[in-house]
């Protein structure tokens, strides 16, 4: 796959971190980013709640959207919640990702909580604590119920 195809990484995926925050990322994730960004890293921020990683050029076009914006407030809100908090990651030989101890505590991963939920969601990998994700599943599934509509329209 050439950089031009749409990669989307899809699947849910239970997991633990290490007490070093060292968290797997599930090999099939690694491929894609692998086979279509010919990249190994990914630029980990804060987002809902848990983690959002992305591949270096994904992060790099969203950064690019955000340093175009005009001055202001909300360009200002971005940088803080979103861009400022980024942190590229490699992998290690066992495919895992160290998440820094910053990421760990936005996240809820405290040295109690070691279980994870790995998620694809289109051209981001998201890393929940289970509990979050079971909150952000029940949210989604609310709001899915709320407007039928759009399954309907969407053939599902």
């Amino acid at each position: 796959m050439g950089q031009g195809r749409k990669v989307n990484f899809q699947g849910v995926y239970n997991n633990s971190i290490d007490p070093k925050g060292r968290a797997s990322i599930p090999a099939q994730f690694r491929e894609k980013l692998s086979a279509s960004f010919a990249a190994d890293n990914l630029v980990v921020t804060q987002k809902d709640g848990g983690l959002a990683a992305y591949p270096e050029s994904e992060w790099e076009k969203n950064q690019a959207k955000v340093e175009a914006m005009e001055p202001g407030p909300l360009k200002e809100a971005l940088y803080l919640a979103l861009i400022s908090p980024a942190k590229p990651c490699s992998f290690d030989k066992q495919g895992r990702i160290q998440l820094s101890q910053a990421h760990r505590d936005y996240a809820g991963l405290d040295s109690e909580i070691r279980e994870i939920v790995v998620v694809g969601v289109d051209r981001r990998i998201m890393i929940w604590s289970k509990a979050k994700h079971a909150e952000m599943q029940a949210q989604a599934e609310t709001r899915i119920v709320d407007d039928p509509q759009v399954l309907a329209n969407l053939g599902f």
